[in-house]
């Protein structure tokens, strides 16, 4: 049967007529179509349940042969660089422990009060008070706060503060208050001031 022949029995077939129970009985022409368009709609579903899958799962190894190159760069740079780590490493260990050797050991603290009160004394200072007040525990390090009080003129007090920042071992100053030792002279002045030392916390540093 030639293509012509072919259209013209499709133009006569009603498609009303023909019978779904009975697919042998179709023109050869409608037979032809219909498996054209079973084979597309196979097809479509095939990539739709399959080959979408597929393309969605070579997305995700493509995303991930993409992290996976970026870790490689990143650990070939470390390894690359690893011996300046360890030089890094060893000179930041050595400034660690000179830090530490900074702070009092329990027994180092009376040595520290007696150095205060020197740097007092030495400054033209009158102590009042000086008190160990209760510890503070922080992760790395403990709080050692004294509170001060002592009067002087200003150029004393100057020194003195100067001469505390200046001891061996690390001591801070906090919360000053200065006042007038009396209404009759504003010479002399009583100071208030806490000062804070700190000594290495091997428990907490341990946790």
């Amino acid at each position: 049967m030639s293509l012509a022949e072919s259209l013209e029995s499709l133009r006569k077939v009603d498609l009303a007529d023909l019978d779904l129970n009975n697919l042998g009985s179709w023109p050869a022409p409608v037979k032809f179509i219909t498996c054209i368009l079973l084979l597309i709609a196979v097809l479509a579903l095939g990539y739709n349940f399959h080959l979408k899958d597929m393309q969605t799962r070579l997305e995700q190894e493509q995303a991930q042969e993409e992290t996976l190159k970026q870790q490689f760069s990143t650990k070939a740079f470390q390894a690359a660089n690893l011996e300046a780590y360890i030089e890094q490493m060893k000179e930041m260990e050595t400034s660690f422990g000179a830090m530490l050797r900074q702070l009092p050991s329990d027994t180092e603290v009376p040595g520290l009060l007696e150095d205060i009160t020197r740097t007092g004394l030495g400054s033209g200072l009158e102590f009042e008070e000086i008190k160990l007040q209760p510890e503070v525990a922080q992760q790395f390090y403990i709080e050692l706060p004294i509170e001060i009080k002592a009067v002087g003129n200003y150029h004393d007090l100057a020194t003195f503060v100067s001469g505390v920042a200046s001891l061996p071992r690390i001591v801070t100053l906090h919360d000053f208050e200065l006042k007038p030792e009396s209404a009759e002279t504003t010479s002399r002045l009583r100071m208030s001031i806490l000062a804070k030392t700190y000594r290495y916390n091997d428990k907490g540093a341990q946790q």
